[in-house]
């Protein structure tokens, strides 16, 4: 059964990065191509709209962004509210 203590943890409400693809005009699929690692529209999505993710992923997600800004970069705290931990299992 769904805790709703945890759910709260573990959803933090659309982040920055998702103002951001709105305003470039980007798509998930847009970023998952730019990606120099094993990116998928999953986890991408899921950073979109604020579901906590590994600080692995976070960085993932930054360094496909920054392919899509270059020469511009942006910080792990220009996309996300939070700093992702290790593991999510704790």
């Amino acid at each position: 059964m769904n805790n709703k203590k945890d759910d709260l943890k573990l959803n933090l409400g659309v982040q920055p990065l998702d103002t951001l693809m709105i305003k470039n005009k980007w798509t998930n699929n847009f970023i998952v191509k730019n990606s120099l690692s094993q990116l998928t529209h999953k986890q991408l999505q899921k950073g979109r709209k604020g579901r906590r993710l590994t600080a692995k992923i976070q960085n993932k997600i930054l360094e496909s962004v920054n392919v899509c800004l270059f020469p511009k970069k942006v910080e792990i705290g220009d996309l996300f509210t939070y700093y992702g931990n290790k593991s999510l299992r704790d």
